[in-house]
């Protein structure tokens, strides 16, 4: 399990009482969005286009965050789960927004280096930002992790923003 994990399966164990069978069902949530979220985002894209849904899927995501970072324990599982039900949906949108624009103007004997090196990049970036965000989970919380986790998304959104 990941530190952003067991971070969470702490905090709902400590801070909201739960049982560790509901805390590994609360925790479920997110997968299963993940695993129901793909066709709907991939079709999003296609309707919509690559750079309007790599916006609006990281919007989203930030909003997830910043709301994270602000949860009470006095809002229960819901005020968990509906956030994450929003970054995981919108991570989904994301990933296939990001995935369509990478590889749309490939030529078609390249795909497979490119598709290789996507991976790559795509893996890298979520082992360096675990570490990173454990790291920040271990020395300030998770509120402050979340905080963080927005801010760096408010600046991909920058970045996709003004960049063609």
């Amino acid at each position: 399990m990941s530190n952003a994990g067991r971070s969470s399966a702490f905090r709902l164990s400590r801070t909201l009482g739960l049982e560790p069978a509901v805390v590994g069902l609360v925790m479920s949530v997110g997968p299963v969005v993940a695993a129901l979220a793909g066709v709907p985002a991939g079709r999003l894209v296609d309707r919509w286009g690559p750079r309007r849904m790599t916006i609006a899927g990281l919007i989203g995501i930030a909003t997830g965050c910043f709301i994270l970072s602000a949860l009470s324990p006095a809002l229960r599982i819901p005020g968990y789960v509906a956030p994450i039900v929003v970054v995981t949906a919108d991570y989904a949108l994301f990933q296939a927004a990001n995935n369509t624009a990478i590889m749309t103007d490939i030529s078609p004997d390249q795909r497979g280096a490119v598709s290789g090196m996507l991976n790559l990049s795509r893996n890298l970036g979520l082992i360096t930002g675990a570490s990173v965000m454990g790291a920040v989970y271990a020395a300030t919380g998770l509120r402050t992790a979340f905080a963080v986790a927005g801010g760096l998304i408010v600046l991909a959104l920058t970045i996709a923003s003004v960049r063609r």
